[in-house]
């Protein structure tokens, strides 16, 4: 280029080159997350506390990876799979963001799996969403799951009822995929140690009125397995105790989650001494659990007691991208072929212990056998009975026979 032509660039056209320029280096600098989760309907405040697990993640590397800036873009769902992938698709196609963090809930986890395929560019990691099919069944090679399924999260649970003398149980559940698997994995342990399931209720997500479903439970069962979150939770607990019901109950992972263990009011008590199992324990002695609890304390004072399964499970998925992130030096070329390499050979250092993934990119984690007690200053939480290590997705099967058995349903397993 001459003198001439230089002296012919009119300032308009400069300042374009300049702001094109800065653009450029801006995209170069900084890495796009979306994290997606339950932000309205029955699972609010669990979406609320995923975002916690999300933005501690991201606090505790001043939002940098690799030299370059974290721009975090939330997206919000209502639990409904239509919904998740609606929000999937506006943080990924609107928002333009390279790595999605999500969703939270069973059936939404299967519907933004499918959806990821149609997105080879963008890299997925769930958030809490735990239905078995998500990474059984037609995977996605983008798709990445650093917290356990629903099935996992019972392990430990079901022999441990039995050996409470719970010998028959009724099951009330919500009607989707995630209940599916929490009620497998436990019948799973459960009837083989000699349990009975004598009744399977299933409730619509987002169910208010429970009269119906407690009005045909049975009298002659030991005690009721309840598998229901947030709102469903609490709505069921206070309806029961209002009509004298005085079984005890055997807790799903979220029905004796601290979203629903927070909640202030008199039914919360009839959880005390329930039996659950779980991704996390309250009381769980490690350094690094105890750090972490620490930090989401300090981080969040509208928190709870303690961080939910939920603001784990998202910390986890979170941290599992950033540090795969760290360790590609930032790389998403190729379809974030290194940083798919990466995450899916990693051993992630978490705060309940190791976590690698299998065949599936589904976690191979410990789980935590707990109880419900009450503190001196009468709040509520998970006491650790026992850790259960490195829990695969064929529940102690070999695959042979978890083949065999299929996936959770609405019909299996069955133990009458």
């Amino acid at each position: 280029m001459n003198l001439t032509s230089l002296t012919t660039i009119t300032p308009i056209a400069m300042a374009a080159a300049l702001t094109a320029f800065a653009s450029g280096a801006q995209a170069q600098d900084t890495i796009k997350i979306g994290a997606l989760a339950t932000l309205e309907g029955a699972f609010t405040v669990m979406g609320q506390d995923g975002m916690r697990g999300v933005e501690l993640a991201l606090k505790e590397r001043n939002h940098m990876v690799a030299g370059k800036k974290i721009e975090l873009v939330k997206g919000s769902s209502s639990g409904r799979p239509d919904s998740a992938v609606s929000a999937a698709r506006k943080l990924v196609e609107q928002d333009k963001v390279q790595i999605l963090v999500g969703p939270l809930s069973g059936s939404e986890g299967i519907a933004v799996k499918d959806y990821a395929k149609n997105h080879p560019g963008v890299t997925f990691v769930n958030g809490t969403s735990a239905a078995q099919e998500t990474t059984l069944r037609n995977q996605a090679p983008n798709f990445f799951r650093f917290s356990m399924d629903g099935a996992q999260w019972m392990a430990g649970l079901g022999s441990h009822a039995f050996a409470k003398g719970y010998k028959s149980v009724v099951v009330v559940a919500e009607d989707y995929a995630f209940p599916y698997s929490q009620v497998q994995g436990f019948m799973v342990e459960y009837c083989k140690a000699g349990g009975k399931v004598l009744d399977k209720q299933w409730v619509p997500l987002g169910t208010k009125d429970y009269s119906s479903v407690i009005a045909k439970l049975p009298t002659n069962i030991d005690a009721i397995f309840v598998a229901l979150g947030g709102a469903d939770a609490v709505n069921f607990l206070t309806q029961y105790e209002q009509t004298g019901g005085n079984k005890p109950l055997i807790g799903g992972t979220t029905t004796v989650d601290q979203t629903v263990l927070g909640y202030k009011g008199k039914a919360r008590d009839s959880l005390v001494g329930t039996p659950s199992a779980g991704p996390i324990a309250d009381t769980a002695p490690d350094e690094s659990w105890k750090k972490f609890v620490a930090d989401y304390r300090a981080a969040f004072k509208d928190g709870f007691a303690t961080p939910s399964s939920f603001a784990q499970g998202y910390y986890v998925n979170t941290k599992a991208a950033l540090d795969a992130l760290d360790a590609v030096k930032g790389d998403l070329s190729n379809n974030h072929e290194a940083l798919r390499k990466t995450l899916s050979t990693m051993t992630l250092k978490s705060p309940t212990g190791d976590i690698k993934l299998d065949g599936n990119r589904n976690a191979i984690a410990n789980n935590y056998l707990t109880e419900v007690a009450k503190a001196p200053d009468g709040s509520l939480y998970n006491k650790l009975v026992r850790v259960v290590p490195n829990v695969s997705q064929t529940l102690g099967l070999s695959q042979a026979e978890f083949d065999k058995m299929g996936l959770g349903s609405r019909t299996n397993p069955e133990c009458k």
